[in-house]
């Protein structure tokens, strides 16, 4: 189904709403691998950071939204650090599960090491940020990314592999 209004650039009240999430997922995550040490939480934001750079120069160079703002930021970002890609290579990318996994294991990282930390000594906090770090990996992006930005997305009308996994 075609839409009939797509962000040119989207608004950067947009922008800051998604990267406010990805930061708030990054530091309840940090924070509760903070049970563990320093070390694994240096560990896990190097992971962070691995990630987005992999999505910037795997996928980004590729997008309608290089160089311009997408509702991620990151059209604009990628085109400062890498060279412009092929947008046929976008469109024709093959996305599963497997392929998505790394970038889940962001939240999922915290939440096994956050079952540990109970495991050892049960603590209410740990437990209420568990919650909100399901809620937001899982139920927040949905909103996001279903409500703001997949939405009004020019790539996905050119052809999207990630919207043709999750709308099967």
């Amino acid at each position: 189904m075609k839409k009939t209004f797509c962000y040119e650039n989207y608004p950067l009240w947009i922008v800051g709403i998604s990267n406010l999430l990805s930061l708030s997922i990054y530091v309840i995550g940090a924070y509760v691998l903070s049970g563990f040490g320093i070390i694994i939480v240096l560990l896990y934001l190097l992971y962070c950071l691995f990630m987005e750079i992999w999505i910037l120069k795997g996928s980004c160079v590729n997008c309608y939204y290089y160089g311009k703002v997408c509702g991620l930021g990151k059209g604009k970002l990628c085109s400062f650090f890498f060279k412009q890609g092929n947008l046929e290579k976008f469109t024709e990318k093959e996305v599963s599960f497997w392929y998505i996994l790394p970038d889940f294991m962001i939240f999922i990282f915290p939440l096994i090491g956050g079952i540990i930390l109970l495991i050892r000594d049960f603590n209410w906090i740990i437990v209420g940020l568990l919650v909100i770090l399901l809620f937001l990996a899982l139920g927040g992006t949905a909103i996001i990314r279903g409500q703001f930005l997949c939405k009004y997305c020019k790539q996905r009308d050119l052809g999207c592999p990630a919207e043709k996994l999750f709308n099967k």
